[in-house]
């Protein structure tokens, strides 16, 4: 295995020109505990998702494969969708309450510079989609 490399494996689901939406299923890490019967944290998700691939020739709907994506490109997903938006969050909090206003309204104003956060995001989709690849292998 690859170091630096997260892999998942999955079932192609449908083929499209260049495109291939394969099925991957998500456990979190207690859904694989012994005891997990007795426990109602497990958790097992099925999520589906596109990969662009050149040649779509050499793959099958119901083939099983392997998903990879660089292990940094998870960590900037993270940035992106939990600790950039806290951090705008905390500030925006941090300045309203410091220059005096109330803090159920600095609250609401600290929420509401998510927006142009989350516009940005919103605009920037095109991009992030190309910069966020995944690869198959069989």
């Amino acid at each position: 295995m690859k170091k630096n490399i997260v892999t998942h494996p999955g079932i192609i689901k449908k083929i499209e020109s260049n495109k291939i939406e394969v099925s991957i299923i998500v456990t979190s890490g207690c859904a694989s505990c012994e005891i997990k019967g007795a426990c109602t944290i497990s958790d097992i998700e099925e999520k589906s998702l596109w990969v662009s691939h050149d040649n779509t020739a050499q793959y099958k709907v119901g083939q099983a494969i392997t998903i990879e994506m660089k292990q940094s490109l998870g960590t900037w997903a993270v940035l992106l969708g939990y600790v950039f938006p806290f951090l705008v969050l905390t500030t925006g909090l941090i300045i309203f309450i410091n220059i005096g206003l109330d803090q159920g309204l600095a609250g609401i104003l600290s929420l509401s510079l998510l927006l142009p956060y989350y516009f940005t995001i919103y605009l920037l989709r095109h991009y992030l989609g190309s910069r966020f690849n995944y690869t198959i292998r069989p």
